[in-house]
Parts: structure tokens; sequence; C-alpha cells
């Protein structure tokens, strides 16, 4: 016959609380952010959109009117949480620095790359970035 042995309250089993948890690998997430505000001048628009091109070498294009733009771009990062963080911080971070328009963030989206390849390959995902750059509505 085996013996049960008792465990206190609150105890927790050694190995769960000494072995540490392996970190996700980065990953590839396609990034799509949206920004809106009040008019301003094409001419500057482009300009600053351009900039954050240079500063930001990962965008792939950007999309602006005089009063809203939208940027894709890939982000490596561990997780959704993490690649999202990263976007939502791109504008404010960029503002100065590129001379962006002070509009805000209307809109995000984050997928991973396995999801973005099967929604353009099903045809009802965002085309691919062609052409590359900075372009007008």
């Amino acid at each position: 016959m085996r013996r049960l042995a008792s465990v206190e309250m609150g105890s927790s089993r050694p190995e769960e609380s000494t072995v540490p948890q392996p970190r996700p690998e980065p990953r590839l997430w396609h990034i799509t952010l949206s920004v809106a505000g009040a008019d301003a001048p094409l001419k500057e628009v482009r300009r600053a959109l351009e900039q954050l091109a240079h500063d930001h070498p990962f965008l792939l294009t950007s999309r602006y009117a005089n009063d809203h733009a939208e940027i894709r771009y890939w982000e490596e990062a561990r997780d959704l949480h993490d690649a999202a963080a990263v976007a939502l911080r791109l504008w404010g971070e960029h503002r100065a620095s590129a001379k962006l328009p002070p509009w805000e963030i209307v809109g995000l989206e984050v997928i991973g790359r396995e999801t973005y390849h099967q929604r353009v390959a099903e045809g009802y995902g965002p085309p691919p970035a062609v052409p590359v750059g900075v372009h007008p509505f």
C-alpha cells in the first residue's frame, strides 16, 4: 500500500520555480499603422514620410493624403504584444526627428508572417507592398 504525502498550502513544486522558461524566438510581424489628423500640406507629409522611411529602414511602403497616412512594414518581435508596442511608439518617437504631422494613430493591424502570406494567397489580404516607397493614395 502506498502512503500519500501531504503538501502544505502555498507550497510550489521546486522544479517549477527553479527551471527557467525558454523565451520564444523572435518572429516577423506585418504591421499596418494608420494615422490621421488636421490637414497638412502634401509636400510636407511626403517629405516627413520619406524621412521616416530613411530613419526606419524596414518601412515597406507609405501611402498618404493631406489628412491621413498608412504605413506598412515588417517588425521582428517575440510576440504580438511586443510588435504592437513598438508599432504604437513609431509615430510618436519619430514625430520630431522626421517632422511628422501632429496626427494621432487611428488604426493598427499586426499579423504574423504566416497569416499575411495566407491572406495574400487567398486573395483577401493586403496586397504585397509594391511599389515600395512613399506614394499618394
